[in-house]
């Protein structure tokens, strides 16, 4: 566990001694090439978001991101299709006063494997409530309205993503 001071957050080099935890990110599209956005369902305040979550031990990154998909959104495999996957995995780091309170302090943010799927079912198949409850609303989104809505840590995540994807 990560060491604690007095505030409850972490200096930049006790956070530098932490390693990333392997994740997967989703981006769903739509036909209109809108992207699927969730609120959070732990969140009052607006934290709109696309689907993530860990890799499990011995999973590839591509299973994880259908198993990801499916358990926040209701949506399957036989209702999207693969368009890409990011060539690296990109990182991002939690704020200093955030590590403490996330995954029992272990990690200081995310190493993200990224995929694309397009949605060829209707918007029907969508279903919150299916596993995960993680997101309480769901909308089609903009690129541009998405990257409002993203929490600020995450912005810098979601734009290398939407650059390589050309979205």
């Amino acid at each position: 566990m990560a060491p604690s001071n007095p505030s409850n957050s972490l200096t930049p080099e006790q956070a530098a001694q932490l390693p990333y935890r392997p994740c997967v990110g989703v981006v769903l599209t739509n036909a209109k090439g809108r992207i699927f956005a969730g609120q959070r369902a732990d969140m009052t305040a607006p934290a709109w978001q696309m689907p993530q979550g860990g890799i499990d031990p011995g999973e590839e990154p591509l299973d994880a991101a259908y198993r990801e998909l499916e358990e926040e959104t209701g949506v399957g495999r036989d209702h999207v299709s693969l368009v890409q996957q990011t060539a690296e995995w990109l990182t991002y780091d939690l704020p200093l006063d955030v590590i403490p309170n996330r995954w029992g302090g272990r990690f200081r943010g995310q190493a993200q494997m990224w995929v694309e799927f397009r949605l060829d079912a209707p918007d029907s198949v969508i279903d919150l409530t299916h596993k995960d409850e993680e997101f309480s609303a769901w909308r089609w989104m903009s690129k541009r309205d998405l990257l409002t809505v993203i929490v600020p840590f995450k912005r810098k995540i979601y734009k290398a993503v939407f650059r390589e994807f050309a979205l």
